[in-house]
């Protein structure tokens, strides 16, 4: 069997994707290597196609349970045994998986980075042949990455205790070059085979709201979204019980999730989800990290994130499938507060000395501060985070919502004389609040103790909203006419850029939309669904969303009998070519995307009788 016969087979499939046969070429010729791809670019099959076709177990080492979980569940129902070994199993039954593994009889096993180095793995890896170490997740190794985990620090170890090195892969959605460089060291790749696919995900559609009332936006673009599955995503686990009564309270169907809920919550609540019984999930940053839930049509943050590589992960979890998902990030200015609170009072990562500690803090406040240019940008929203992780293009993306909402250019110069000449005249000692309370005149407690009324620029805007005026002293910060510090208090002060507009030598445009909110996307029932390459341009008539429906209840039927998620039987990617293909027999059944010869023996013949019952009824 070959790469080709083994994509078909177990995961049905007939080409690769982007980037995958180059590295799968690579594992298999002997290479260490690292992928950089974006989720929902196929990265599992990266690992998991060589695993099939080397002699030995390949180890996944993996940061979380459910992660595991979800793929080995994923790869038995395609046929392939696999095994998970970590802290959800009891003795017995990890005493059991580990006895089979030296059996031989599973080719891929996933485990967790802590139990690398114990005695009993220590002694199963020391009399195992072990093929390949696949790294997934592998930023974590990186104490510059957003989710360092020292834990994965063991993996070297571990690879160094094996008296023959195997080949040495790593792979992960979210890595600025810093961190490239950083897994590449750390994980001491030998020469490896380096390939970034791009960051770009063109079937999500980005849009930034700054709205008055969140909550009534929020539950406006839910209700565009009435049957698809979503994620909402607080900066913490008060806003979330909020959030997740109130639109129960609305009639929704929605769980929960965040580190304050016992265990047995967490994993209820995260199945709810998954098996599709709940639609909408509330959570922290706590969730999500492996969840390959293909079927997320959409991703909310309430909150802003702490950083870019936080929101481009967690809003990537939205239509992993391909087909067309949203991602709306709602912005306030308290989300900058918050999150500065977390970095400054940062209990992770106790193991790093306090120079790292404060180096780290330094770096996440920078991280921040990029964070909240996108939510004020008035370019493209794609290319802002394509360029954050080092890509460049063109500044239209025609999918994101400062590219479709209508934009002017407006004259900012005397507002922006007005904030450098109170910066300039405080001497750099105060943050932004004080520097915008003084333009606007505002008669608070701050002003006053730092004799800020006595500037000349005191009340010198009163009539721009305060939200605007931030939007232009962030303005002047990206284009390098001001600078924040990173240190706690924040304070803003001059460059020597500044001079040039304080002298009226320059003068000062930028973009602002015309309307205070951009409008939330209609949802077209038949035209949402598509995007990838296999419907890409189609819209489904009458009767194909007819027979769409008709195969998801299908497969919800299954899911639960085989208690399964639903998209582990089949995804709304397969679903959709079925209603457009219509298979009739068994060869036109494989050659839809997602049916292997294992998927189709379970289930083929049952979704070939309920394709000929919904064509007989509409014929």
């Amino acid at each position: 069997m070959d790469k080709y016969q083994v994509l078909k087979q177990y995961f049905g499939y007939d080409e690769f994707r982007e980037g995958q046969e180059k590295l799968i070429d690579s594992i298999l010729s002997g290479r260490d290597t690292l992928g950089i791809m974006p989720t929902g670019a196929g990265k599992s099959l990266c690992f998991q196609v060589p695993a099939l076709l080397m002699e030995g177990i390949t180890l996944v080492i993996s940061p979380l349970i459910s992660l595991m979980k979800d793929q080995v569940k994923a790869l038995n129902e395609a046929g392939i045994h696999a095994a998970f070994l970590n802290s959800s199993l009891t003795a017995a039954q990890y005493h059991k998986a580990l006895g089979f593994a030296a059996q031989g009889r599973y080719p891929v096993i996933y485990v967790a980075p802590e139990r690398l180095m114990t005695e009993e793995f220590q002694d199963f890896a020391s009399r195992t042949r072990i093929a390949m170490v696949a790294v997934d997740e592998a930023h974590c190794v990186s104490q510059w990455g957003q989710d360092f985990r020292p834990s994965y620090l063991k993996i070297v170890d571990f690879i160094r205790s094996l008296s023959n090195r195997p080949v040495v892969s790593a792979f992960t959605a979210t890595a600025t070059k810093e961190v490239r460089d950083d897994i590449i060291d750390i994980l001491m790749l030998r020469e490896p085979t380096v390939l970034t696919t791009g960051f770009d995900r063109p079937n999500l559609y980005f849009s930034v709201q700054s709205p008055k009332n969140p909550y009534a936006t929020m539950v406006n673009f839910i209700e565009t979204h009435p049957d698809d599955s979503g994620i909402v995503y607080c900066l913490t686990r008060k806003t979330v019980e909020e959030v997740c009564d109130r639109l129960h309270q609305d009639g929704f169907s929605v769980t929960r999730y965040h580190a304050g809920l016992s265990d047995i919550e967490r994993r209820e609540n995260q199945d709810e989800f998954i098996y599709d019984r709940a639609r909408i999930m509330v959570a922290t940053n706590a969730f999500g990290m492996g969840i390959d839930k293909s079927n997320v049509r959409y991703v909310i943050h309430y909150n802003m994130p702490k950083n870019m590589e936080s929101y481009y992960q967690e809003a990537g979890r939205a239509g992993r499938d391909g087909e067309p998902a949203d991602c709306l990030l709602l912005y306030r200015g308290q989300d900058v507060v918050t999150n500065q609170f977390f970095i400054d009072h940062n209990q992770d990562n106790e193991e790093l000395d306090p120079v790292t500690r404060r180096i780290v803090a330094e770096r996440d406040r920078e991280r921040l501060k990029k964070m909240t240019y996108y939510c004020f940008t008035g370019d493209c929203l794609r290319s802002y985070i394509l360029r954050y992780f080092g890509e460049y293009g063109a500044n239209y993306c025609g999918n994101c919502s400062n590219c479709l909402t209508g934009f002017e250019t407006v004259d900012v110069t005397e507002a922006a004389q007005a904030i450098l000449g109170t910066v300039e005249w405080c001497r750099g000692r105060y943050g932004a609040t004080v520097i915008l309370e003084t333009v606007r005149g505002s008669d608070t407690a701050k002003v006053r103790r730092y004799g800020m009324e006595q500037s000349p620029y005191y009340g010198k805007l009163p009539r721009i909203a305060v939200p605007r005026l931030r939007q232009i002293l962030n303005f002047l910060v990206m284009e390098g006419y001001l600078t924040v510090t990173n240190d706690e208090y924040a304070v803003v002060k001059l460059t020597k850029e500044s001079g040039r507009i304080l002298h009226g030598a320059e003068t000062v445009t930028m973009k602002m939309a015309k309307e205070q909110e951009a409008p939330v996307r209609e949802k077209s029932k038949k035209s949402r669904r598509y995007g990838s390459s296999v419907s890409a341009g189609i819209e489904f008539t009458e009767e194909q969303e007819r027979l769409f429906e008709s195969l998801r209840g299908l497969r919800t039927e299954i899911a639960k009998k085989e208690k399964v998620p639903p998209y582990i039987v089949f995804s709304d990617k397969t679903l959709t070519h079925m209603c457009i293909v219509r298979p009739g027999n068994r060869e036109e059944m494989l050659s839809v995307s997602g049916v292997g010869e294992h998927k189709y023996q379970k289930y083929g013949q049952a979704f070939l009788e309920r394709i000929r019952q919904e064509t007989a009824f509409l014929s």
